[in-house]
């Protein structure tokens, strides 16, 4: 007798999302939360005492409550996922920090004397990422290495409950086997539909049949109408792979044993991201290990998200003789 078990519930246990959240010391208060308490208690109480003895009772109830109840929301009220504290703290170290960047490796050069100036001078830019290697490994400006694998997607409501249950299992194997701290960036940039839609419209005399070039030019159609009617949004999945071993020893060490350093580094990471590849072919996700061009054109995109990229850059050796445009104006 068999029973069929693709339908049944998988048991279930239930995980907070934030998984680096703080222990409960007492009373489900955690120690800052018992801390901020603590701190309101001895400055209501000094408050009580000291001007207990020149006002009556209902106004010193009123001196003291405020101060209460501002410890006590500080301390149980959360915004955002974080406590009131932290937020402030947040909040006031967004408002000190400039606004404005530029890219300046000696700085921003402060105004002459007999300048005014009205606001605040920007601040250089500093990147995280050093510099991209040719196999993709990025070099961190605070030392290590790290490899970009963008990550396909798998439809998980489709499956049946033995199948997530399995592909639970699976994911949580490869989280299991990492021994360093791995980000996931899920973001959903702008999808550009002109260059397909050119592509057809290049391509469809050279098709073999009349009515596939007219399907191939009311489908090229179809995508510029959409392109210029529609905000359209891809969505994409990066996994970031660290390794914390420095790759910028100490500037007395010779320049072969800072190189072998920084070598060692980029191959931890690569090995670690081809493990990632297998991890995620069994769950039946593609996912690959980004080159630098690719890695190149994901930073520019993290950093001015929306805008056109530039193309047909030259390499460094080349040599610059003309625009594109003027080359087709000269056709």
């Amino acid at each position: 007798m068999t029973h069929n078990h693709l339908d049944e519930t998988p048991l279930t246990a239930k995980i907070p999302a934030d998984v680096d959240q703080p222990d409960k010391l007492m009373y489900g208060l955690t120690g800052r939360q018992l801390a901020v308490l603590a701190a309101t208690a001895l400055a209501s109480f000094g408050a009580f005492t000291a001007v207990r003895a020149w006002l009556p009772l209902p106004m010193v109830i009123a001196v003291v409550f405020p101060v209460v109840a501002a410890g006590v929301v500080v301390a149980v009220a959360r915004r955002d996922g974080m406590g009131l504290d932290r937020f402030a703290l947040a909040a006031l170290a967004h408002g000190r920090t400039p606004k404005e960047r530029v890219t300046a490796t000696d700085g921003v050069a402060q105004p002459p004397g007999w300048c005014r100036m009205r606001g605040q001078l920007p601040a250089p830019m500093r990147l995280p990422v050093r510099a991209v290697r040719e196999d993709g490994v990025l070099e961190l400006a605070e030392g290590g290495t790290a490899v970009l694998v963008r990550a396909g997607t798998v439809a998980f409501a489709l499956r049946t409950a033995s199948e997530q249950a399995a592909l639970v299992a699976m994911f949580g194997r490869w989280l299991n086997s990492l021994d360093t701290p791995v980000q996931i960036l899920v973001r959903a940039r702008p999808m550009d539909l002109s260059g397909l839609a050119w592509h057809l419209t290049d391509t469809a005399a050279e098709l073999p049949d009349p009515a596939l070039e007219r399907a191939a030019l009311d489908h090229a159609t179809f995508l510029t109408d959409l392109h210029r009617s529609r905000a359209l949004l891809v969505r994409e999945v990066l996994i970031v792979i660290r390794d914390h071993t420095p790759t910028q020893p100490a500037p007395w060490l010779p320049g072969r044993k800072r190189q072998a350093a920084r070598e060692a580094g980029a191959a931890v990471v690569l090995r670690r991201a081809a493990e990632t590849e297998r991890a995620l072919a069994a769950l039946g996700i593609t996912a690959e290990v980004l080159d630098a061009d690719a890695c190149t054109t994901a930073l520019a995109e993290a950093l001015s998200p929306g805008e056109p990229r530039l193309s047909a850059l030259v390499g460094p050796d080349e040599v610059i003789t003309a625009s594109t445009q003027d080359e087709e104006a000269s056709r």
